[in-house]
């Protein structure tokens, strides 16, 4: 039995959730509206302020795709009223981030600037022009976003410059070593 899949999802005030045929999820909140289409085998259930998904059998498929579905349904539920935050932060001489617009600007070690423009929903803030904040309601939009941004320059492992998730750990290695 899924362990996730099986705990309840505490729908806080002020969030409404509306369940359509087909399993079309609508979650709307005081930060914001997701909707998403389930599998139509999982059960949905809304008991007052608690949501439950239940699997119809114990076959291999649905229990695969049990724990997913109240993970995603839970994701929606905090999105909408926290919302989601990723932090990164630029290591390296001379590498910065900047806003223009709400287009970011990295400057990241190439002979041209690294320019991305955060689809709606998504919010990107540079506290420092050495950190990047990126907010939204969607964890797999922000999640998305954050990633690529730390694609333009991932962190090398031998002086660990490079764009990182704040907190990530950057396993060093030892460099050449001469006679």
């Amino acid at each position: 039995m899924s362990r996730i899949g099986k705990r309840p999802i505490e729908i806080p005030e002020g969030v409404t959730v509306d369940i359509q045929p087909g399993n079309t999820v609508t979650v709307k909140g005081p930060k914001g509206e997701l909707t998403n289409t389930f599998n139509e085998e999982m059960k949905i259930e809304l008991e007052g302020n608690e949501m439950n998904v239940i699997r119809p059998s114990e076959s291999k498929e649905h229990r695969s795709i049990h724990g997913t579905t109240r993970s995603v349904l839970d994701n929606m539920v905090v999105g909408v009223s926290k919302g989601f935050e990723r932090s990164l932060e630029l290591i390296g001489v001379g590498y910065r981030a900047q806003l223009q617009g709400k287009k970011l600007v990295l400057n990241v070690g190439y002979s041209h600037p690294v320019e991305f423009t955060p689809e709606e929903g998504i919010e990107i803030e540079v506290p420092e022009n050495t950190k990047i904040i990126v907010r939204g309601i969607d964890r797999e939009r922000v999640g998305a976003l954050a990633s690529n941004i730390r694609l333009t320059r991932p962190p090398e492992p031998y002086k660990g410059k490079g764009v990182r998730y704040v907190g990530e750990h950057v396993r060093r290695k030892e460099g050449k070593t001469g006679k």
